[in-house]
């Protein structure tokens, strides 16, 4: 059985940090790239940060560049978001994502809320 299970959100206030984590099973986790979502409540899905399974490049939503960075690791199968320099318009429901090919994987979500 497929699962990503997220783990690390929070309540945070502005300017703070939060480590959210995906535990990754029942797939080969080093052939997928990961990828981290969020959706705030009443918008759309948008993509925050990918690293690739080939190489291990990254790439970034313009609107948390230089603030988060997410990375893996293959031999836990787990992979990471370090999020500094929290605001509130990061305020959402976190999603944990791993594709290759036909296959496209989701974790449940964890809530991020940055609110002083």
């Amino acid at each position: 059985e497929v699962q990503l299970v997220e783990s690390g959100g929070g309540l945070v206030q502005p300017g703070g940090s939060l480590r959210l984590s995906c535990a990754a099973s029942g797939f080969t986790f080093s052939s997928y790239a990961m990828s981290w979502y969020r959706q705030a409540l009443g918008k759309e899905l948008e993509l925050v940060a990918l690293i690739l399974s080939v190489g291990g490049s990254m790439h970034y939503a313009d609107s948390v560049k230089g603030r988060f960075t997410t990375s893996r690791d293959n031999a836990k199968n787990t992979v990471s978001l370090r999020m500094n320099g929290l605001e509130p318009d990061d305020t959402s429901v976190y999603y944990c994502n791993a594709v290759r090919r036909i296959y496209n994987y989701w974790g449940q979500g964890t809530q991020v809320t940055v609110s002083s």
